[in-house]
């Protein structure tokens, strides 16, 4: 175990912390920092009870709420590189988890000022009061809720002005989804609303589609619509039964393809809205640790080779991300499936003959000679002798 001056009620310092800092370390030059990470948490569910205190009933990512969890929070760099990860018992909420990763980063990695990018689930007047703090003053860039935050939901959605154009709206596939942003003020408090038209037309036609559906199952009886979440949201009760809410109907309308953020930077208006889209790297890393790298089923029993266990999916990550970025320092455009897959196959084979012992490799296919050759490691000879 590690020197506990860093440590937090949730996470204890401990071996984990030093090879993360020893890999930012390595990676760390005059010109590098960490002037803006993405944080975010997911939930990861237990086969058995989840070790003495790690596995916990709570919010469940997975949609497993019978299940056991811990959850998992990782913070990336600007450029998607992986920092460091974080564990704590699956009843941990994530609005208390933030405050923790946040000052340990500072004393982890010797870092000054930051700007901290995180999902709505972060968010609270507690957890903006201390990020403010004259103990703090960190900046950040975090999701608001709209449909919970009173001020957000009567004030800064009905503030009227102009959207300004960041991306607009494109036919081709590859160019960035469509996005338009407006800056809003209250009391000192910088939102910015964020529009998808595209999503806004998606977000409407998914609500008629429901609202079709609901009307003809009223026609045929109500009984069958309590336990249905997705018409409950639009239902209200009467002296007879149940019938559709107008009102409802027309309030969710005014959330279509919108997203609201809070900052205290002094990045522009465009610039809050991009750093914040670029949140789903750290959803593609718990998409690719809970998939490709096959973090579940977790059997253990114990809080240390749970714990151990995460961390090598994370390890796993960071040797992955390196590997793509070397791909990509070459001109490369590779999938990992195929890396993956061309890898697998490339074996090599021990056979004696006449007292002499020989190495034979199988033919390098597809990716495997762009992997080697990114990575600066050249191919052994097809037949070698090895005594």
């Amino acid at each position: 175990m590690a020197d506990q001056c860093e440590m937090t009620r949730f996470a204890p310092r401990c071996t984990k912390d030093l090879i993360e800092e020893e890999l930012f370390s390595r990676r760390r030059d005059l010109f590098s920092g960490l002037e803006l990470v993405f944080f975010d948490t997911t939930s990861i569910y237990f086969e058995g009870n989840g070790g003495q205190t790690v596995g916990e009933l709570g919010h469940t990512k997975d949609h497993r709420p019978d299940c056991k969890q811990m959850v998992v929070g990782a913070v990336l760099d600007q450029e998607g590189n992986p920092v460091c990860c974080e564990m704590w018992p699956g009843n941990a909420a994530d609005v208390k988890s933030l405050l923790p990763v946040v000052d340990r980063l500072r004393k982890r990695f010797g870092i000054g000022q930051v700007c901290i990018v995180a999902d709505r689930g972060m968010i609270s007047r507690e957890a903006v009061k201390e990020l403010e703090s004259g103990e703090r003053g960190w900046k950040y860039i975090l999701g608001a809720r709209m449909r919970r935050q009173k001020e957000v939901r009567e004030e800064v959605l009905s503030v009227p002005g102009r959207y300004r154009v960041v991306h607009p709206r494109s036919n081709i596939k590859k160019d960035p989804s469509p996005l338009k942003v407006k800056d809003v003020v209250i009391d000192g408090r910088q939102y910015v609303v964020c529009l998808n038209e595209d999503q806004a037309r998606k977000d409407a036609a998914d609500r008629e589609a429901i609202l079709v559906s609901l009307r003809g199952q009223l026609k045929r009886g109500d009984k069958s619509l309590v336990g249905n979440k997705g018409y409950r949201k639009y239902l209200k009760t009467t002296g007879k039964g149940f019938e559709i809410d107008e009102q409802k109907v027309l309030e969710e309308a005014r959330y279509d393809g919108k997203w609201v953020l809070r900052t205290n930077t002094d990045l522009s208006t465009d610039q809050v809205a991009l750093k914040y889209k670029q949140l789903w790297m750290v959803e593609s890393l718990f998409r690719t640790v809970k998939s490709i790298l096959e973090t579940r089923p977790i059997y253990h029993k114990r809080n240390e080779t749970i714990l151990g266990h995460v961390f090598c999916s994370f390890l796993s990550f960071v040797l992955m991300k390196e590997l793509q970025n070397r791909v990509e320092q070459k001109g490369y455009q590779l999938e990992w499936a195929d890396v993956i897959r061309d890898l697998s196959r490339l074996q090599e084979v021990e056979i004696k003959q006449d007292g002499k012992r020989f190495l034979l490799r199988s033919e390098a296919t597809g990716t495997c000679g762009k992997v080697f050759q990114s990575v600066g490691v050249a191919l052994p000879p097809t037949v070698r002798q090895v005594c």
